[in-house]
């Protein structure tokens, strides 16, 4: 129990679907790491400028084409990664077969 709570932490929150192509495992790896474009554009606001949430994986991602996003204001590149390096074809070069993340897309557009 942690605070103060039983049961699954994170029923009706999370989406489990497998991956099983590049092209699905690069269009989730846009959608984790730019969505916030995509909801912009939804609510038809000016879609922001690409800079990375400082709490972001993206600060240590390294399938950005070109140059990648400026970390944001609380980023701190020199911590400790906080992911886990792929170990899978799929996940480390498949995916990157379709093209690199551009940081100025659009998940889903």
């Amino acid at each position: 129990m942690v605070f103060g709570r039983k049961g699954r932490v994170l029923a009706g929150r999370f989406h489990h679907v497998l991956k099983r192509t590049p092209t699905e495992v690069r269009r989730a790896l846009a959608y984790v790491l730019l969505n916030a474009r995509k909801h912009y554009r939804q609510r038809r606001r000016r879609i922001p400028p690409v800079v990375l949430d400082g709490a972001s994986s993206g600060l240590w991602f390294d399938g950005w084409r070109g140059r990648g996003p400026p970390p944001g204001r609380y980023a701190d590149a020199d911590r400790e990664p906080e992911v886990a390096a792929p170990r899978t074809w799929l996940l480390s070069k498949g995916w990157r077969r379709i093209g690199l993340v551009d940081p100025a897309e659009v998940p889903g557009s």
